[in-house]
């Protein structure tokens, strides 16, 4: 969430960040203004009314060691009067502070001032280019067409097993898609120098709360069983646990509740996970092939960092992330996203995209964000710079290295051949076995 004391101290600097990303938050800004002043103004008559119960609770104490019954028994009666006023407005500013926590957790991360202004994904800007798109003496298929004509791609099996935005993959196409993951998670760990993990793929709604999932985005989940939360040897809360939509959100909530030893960041971590997304606002679009499916494997790779190193980190987690390309020979793009079409958590945001001959175009690959404090101010994830320097929130990054479905879609675009054989990058050829899908 965003800092409630630079929304108070700076709501038109607020404001016009909202306005850059589109307006439709600014409501939900002045809700939250109005409600902080309302509880600001609370919270001092309560305080009030608890320093002066605490005084008349003092002078019958006093009043009963003189023996002055009658005076203690005057005194008792405002306490009882003052007890009652203190409960009804200590009750109005719990639901206040309700209140308050929603707006803030409803409203999105700022844009930092270096984001391009902009009022759609048309204005993203090019940041730079790799690779041109192949020469093809044939007209390409799609990946969906590459794949079914070379027997590794089964749509209709996928949906007699689960319906529709499900992929079966069979003999090379699984075992394809198996090496693409573990060059992935070589090129992170030995090259460039990431930790990695195997987390769980279902996880309690804090956890989805921490990285900005929920509550806003709860249509987009899945919602599994029942979970029972023990602490101290007592049952905890019982309700609904999810599965993971990005292997982010167990990644970086590893530092919820937690205070960092500065000198031991930049944190850098990473995980292989299946992934789940109900793509609940995107009916009608994307629905042919692996592009847009409702569980797909991903390389997820995110940064802790101090303060001040985040944007620098941003840079080099985009290029670590794009290194995947170049080395598979994908052509690419890196774009820039304006204030209108970063996420809800980012503060700023690049996509990486590959360019796909079947289809003539694009498509996004990654996208690689720095969230600022937002997230750890909602995990309560901070850091000391040494043992007597006090808490700071940490500066949390994440981005795809890479979606494995997607680029296995590009390789089967890319790599296809006139004979319909597909070529194998060189890169996945140790991983793979072979050099040709015939």
């Amino acid at each position: 969430m965003n800092d409630p004391r630079l929304l108070r101290a700076e709501p038109e600097k607020a404001r016009k960040g909202l306005r850059d990303r589109g307006g439709r938050y600014l409501p939900l800004l002045d809700k939250f203004l109005s409600l902080d002043e309302e509880r600001r103004g609370l919270l001092k008559e309560v305080e009030e009314l608890r320093s002066r119960r605490n005084e008349l609770s003092k002078s019958v104490g006093q009043a009963k060691a003189k023996k002055d019954e009658e005076a203690a028994k005057k005194l008792m009666e405002e306490v009882g009067r003052l007890k009652t006023g203190l409960s009804e407005k200590e009750g109005r500013l719990a639901g206040i502070d309700a209140e308050v926590k929603d707006c803030l957790l409803g409203i999105p991360n700022l844009p930092h001032p270096s984001v391009p202004v902009g009022k759609s994904e048309s204005d993203n800007p090019v940041v730079r280019n790799e690779g041109e798109p192949p020469a093809m003496p044939f007209k390409p298929l799609d990946h969906v067409g590459v794949g079914e004509k070379l027997g590794i791609l089964d749509f209709t099996l996928a949906a007699k097993l689960s319906g529709a935005r499900f992929a079966l993959l069979r003999g090379a196409g699984a075992r394809l898609e198996r090496a693409i993951a573990q060059f992935m998670l070589d090129v992170q760990t030995k090259q460039n120098g990431y930790l990695e993990h195997w987390v769980p793929c279902l996880v309690l709604p804090k956890i989805l709360e921490g990285t900005g999932q929920l509550p806003k985005f709860e249509a987009d989940l899945y919602k599994t069983g029942q979970y029972e939360e023990k602490a101290g040897g007592e049952d905890g809360e019982r309700g609904a646990m999810f599965l993971i939509p990005t292997a982010e959100v167990p990644l970086t909530n590893m530092v919820r509740d937690e205070i960092l030893d500065a000198a031991k960041l930049p944190m850098k971590v990473t995980a292989l996970t299946a992934c789940f997304r109900q793509e609940s606002g995107s009916y009608g679009k994307d629905v042919r092939g692996l592009i847009r499916n409702h569980q797909f494997d991903k390389v997820e790779l995110v940064w802790i960092t101090k303060p001040e190193d985040s944007m620098a980190a941003l840079e080099q987690l985009t290029l670590d992330a794009q290194k995947i390309l170049q080395l598979l020979k994908l052509p690419h793009r890196v774009i820039e996203l304006c204030t209108a079409d970063i996420g809800f958590a980012s503060c700023k945001t690049y996509d990486l995209e590959v360019f796909f001959p079947g289809e003539g175009r694009y498509r996004e690959v990654s996208s690689c964000s720095n969230c600022w404090d937002f997230q750890a101010r909602r995990m309560n994830a901070r850091m000391r710079r040494g043992p007597r320097g006090a808490p700071e929130f940490v500066h949390t990054l994440n981005g795809s290295g890479l979606a494995v479905g997607r680029i296995f879609a590009a390789v089967l675009e890319n790599g296809q051949q006139a004979d319909g054989s597909l070529r194998v990058p060189e890169a996945l050829v140790p991983y793979f076995g072979a050099e040709v899908i015939a």
